[in-house]
Parts: C-alpha cells; sequence; structure tokens
C-alpha cells in the first residue's frame, strides 16, 4: 500500500490508505474509493488484510473522522472513515456565553452527540455584528412579514444594522458549503418560526422569524434547517438529521453530476423518499424517467427542490408500515415460513406502536445480509443515520 499516513493510538498504529469498493457503506457519503483506517497491534504487519469492503453495523467516532464501521479481518481491523458533515449552529447552543445576559443555552444532544459526527460552524449574529456581551436585550416590533430589530428598553432600531451584516455573512457561509442549520429558537435574530413580533397594541404575535434566519432561509431555501427547541421532539430530530445526511450525499453526488450518477443516487434513495411522501417519490421517478429532456443542470435543481421538499413531511408509522411490507415483498420466495410470520407479526407490532421501528428495521437488514437481496442492500433507508443517535430507537 502506498500512501499510508500513520496515527498512534496508545499501543495502536492507525494507517490511512485508499481501495476501491461498490459496497455502500450504511448510506453514508463517500466515493466508490474511499479512505480507510486500518488498526494493527504496533509492530505487527498489513500483510493478509482484506481488501473487501466491510458492512457498516455501528458507527465509531474518531478525530475529525466518523469510523463507519470496524471489523476483524485476520487480526487486522479495518474501518471505514468518513469527513464530519458541516453545520451552521447558534453559538449559544455550544455553550459559548454571547448572550445578552451574559450566559448561554448549551444544548447536550447537540454538542455531545450530534457534535460526534458534525462540524460545527458557530454564529452569533448580534455579537458578530457589532454588539457587545452583555447588552441590552431586543424584540421585534410590527408587523410578522418585515419586523424591526429594536432594543427592549431604549427603542434603537438594529434592523439596517443587523440586515447589512447578515448580507456579508451569508456571502461566507456560502463558501463553506453547509449541510443544515440549527438555530436559537425564539430569538429575533435567529429564531426560524414562532418569534414574538410586537405590535402598536403592545401584545405579541408569535409569527415572526429573526432577521438572520430569515435571511438564512430565503437565500439556502434547499438546506435543511431547524431549531433547538423542536429538536427535542424525537420525528421532528430524526427528520432533520435524515435530511442533513441526504443532503450531504446530494452534494457529494453534483461533483460529478451525470445522468448516470443521478439514476444511482435515485435507486439508493427511492424508500427512504416512499417513507416521507409517496406523492414525491412518484414525481422524482418520473423526473428522473424523462432525464434525456432536460439539461443536466436544470434537472439538478429540480430535483433538488422536490427530493427536499418530500423529505421535510414525517414518516409516519403508517407511511413506515407501508415501506416494510414492500420490502418483506421481496423475499416472499426466500423465506421459510417461521421466518415470514415472525417479520410480519413484528411489522404489525410497530404498526401498533408496541415496539420502535429499529426492530423491524433490524430484522428486515439481517435477511437482506442472510438471502444477499442485492436491490435492498442499496437501500438508504435501512440506514440513513449513525447508530449511535438511536433516532428509530422511540415509539
Amino acid at each position: 500500500m502506498s500512501g499510508q499516513e500513520e496515527v498512534r493510538i496508545g499501543e495502536m498504529i492507525l494507517q490511512k490508505s485508499s481501495f476501491t469498493s461498490d459496497t455502500n457503506p450504511g448510506g453514508f457519503p463517500f466515493q466508490k474509493k474511499t479512505a480507510a483506517l486500518i488498526a494493527i497491534p504496533r509492530g505487527g504487519s498489513l500483510a493478509g488484510a482484506s481488501g473487501s469492503a466491510p458492512h457498516p453495523l455501528y458507527f465509531r467516532p474518531q478525530f475529525d473522522t466518523i469510523l463507519l464501521k470496524q471489523e476483524k479481518f485476520h487480526g487486522i481491523r479495518e474501518v471505514w472513515v468518513q469527513e464530519k458533515i458541516k453545520l451552521g449552529i447558534s453559538s449559544c447552543l455550544l455553550g459559548e456565553r454571547v448572550r445578552y445576559d451574559g450566559g448561554h443555552k448549551l444544548d447536550h444532544f447537540i454538542r455531545d452527540t450530534l457534535g460526534l459526527f458534525i462540524e460545527w460552524v458557530p454564529v452569533c449574529p448580534e455579537v458578530e455584528s457589532g454588539l457587545p456581551v452583555p447588552r441590552e436585550a431586543m424584540r421585534l416590533v410590527g408587523s410578522p412579514e418585515a419586523p424591526r430589530l429594536v432594543k427592549s428598553r431604549s427603542g434603537d432600531d438594529y434592523t439596517d444594522s443587523m440586515a447589512g451584516w447578515a448580507e456579508k455573512k451569508l456571502a461566507e457561509i456560502a463558501r463553506e458549503d453547509l449541510c443544515g442549520f440549527i438555530f436559537k429558537s425564539k430569538s429575533p435574530s435567529s429564531g426560524m418560526r414562532g418569534v414574538k413580533v410586537y405590535g402598536p397594541s403592545g401584545i405579541p404575535s408569535r409569527a415572526g422569524v429573526g432577521i438572520f434566519a430569515r435571511a438564512f432561509m430565503e437565500k439556502f431555501p434547499h438546506t435543511p434547517v431547524e431549531d433547538d427547541g423542536r429538536l427535542c421532539d424525537p420525528g421532528l430530530r430524526e427528520n432533520f438529521i435524515e435530511r442533513i445526511f441526504v443532503f450531504k450525499r446530494w452534494k457529494d453526488f453534483t461533483k460529478k453530476g451525470t445522468v448516470r450518477d443521478l439514476i444511482e443516487f435515485h435507486t439508493a434513495h427511492k424508500l427512504l423518499v416512499f417513507a416521507h411522501s409517496p406523492k414525491h417519490y412518484a414525481s422524482l421517478g418520473s423526473l428522473v424517467a424523462h432525464a434525456k429532456n432536460y439539461q443536466i443542470r436544470v434537472l439538478q435543481a429540480e430535483y433538488l427542490a422536490l427530493l427536499m421538499e418530500g423529505l421535510r413531511l414525517i414518516a409516519t408509522v403508517k407511511k413506515n408500515t407501508n415501506v416494510l411490507h414492500h420490502m418483506a415483498g421481496y423475499f416472499k420466495k426466500q423465506l421459510q415460513a417461521d421466518e415470514k410470520k415472525e417479520l410480519l407479526e413484528v411489522i404489525e407490532a410497530y404498526h401498533k406502536g408496541l415496539i420502535p421501528l429499529i426492530v423491524p428495521v433490524t430484522l428486515m437488514r439481517h435477511y437482506v445480509r442472510k438471502y444477499d437481496e442485492a436491490y435492498l442492500k442499496r437501500q438508504l433507508y435501512l440506514n440513513p443515520h449513525p447508530a449511535e443517535l438511536m433516532l428509530r430507537n422511540h415509539v
């Protein structure tokens, strides 16, 4: 192996190399020529290492990479490696003391769990636009459609200053190639929905959007966004995180961008999209079927708009159940009577709310491997995000 990069961890040596594989490791963005870390005991050798790609059963974060899988091959651990996904975030959610009162709003799930897989790009509109810490609190006034950002006590209008800063900041962010943004809920600068807007009567309505958040969503309409409050809801949390991984894969796809690559991308995401919206599933299929009628950039733009619109819809128990039954149909000739009975019972238990989605999905993955079902192996529905996040473990 040539061009190895050695990294020492305790008594192990990690050597970074490259190899080629046609196996998709668990629905994560990757190229067929993928970086791998091979850990060997100190003083050992690479002799006898398997060159085949491991199937992703679990995930381990390490350094600035995600270790997607590790499995023993003749005493050597082979590990898939993936760069972290880059997300923007309100700085206070990472524990930075930038709020008006000198405090923070640290979210432990965001920083300590999701953060294992994310490279954060923190943003605090107030501080970065020139305001001190601590500072006078601010609020939105006027109409929800075009509110003004003013200081709560003095009434000083800060709207133009914030808007001017935001325009320059968004130009910087465009170069960061973000795959999503997590905003601080209810913030007059960063709240993405439900922000208080005070009218002439002094009684607030919760129909506002923060100045910076509005500008971000207008400039990047397809980029996944969410706020920390809504991420406390298990369904919304899974939906957002699923979308950021899809968006990352899309960005990687567009680096190649041929129609053939689009067909591969679409095929791998079919059941994932179907679980969110059968309507968008059909529309995307029709778009790909008529790809020859479009210029590639127009095709990509229309596909992305439909894809992200569909994925914003929640994958309900009913829709997931339909997907599971559809997948079960691929095994009607392979499954033994007791295996089929067990699979249908598990799907029905999920449908009744007795068990979480991870249970039928895990059983389905078992049958995919056991019977080597080629089409389902490609389906990202079975491995849409890291197992450590436990996003499908709730009832």
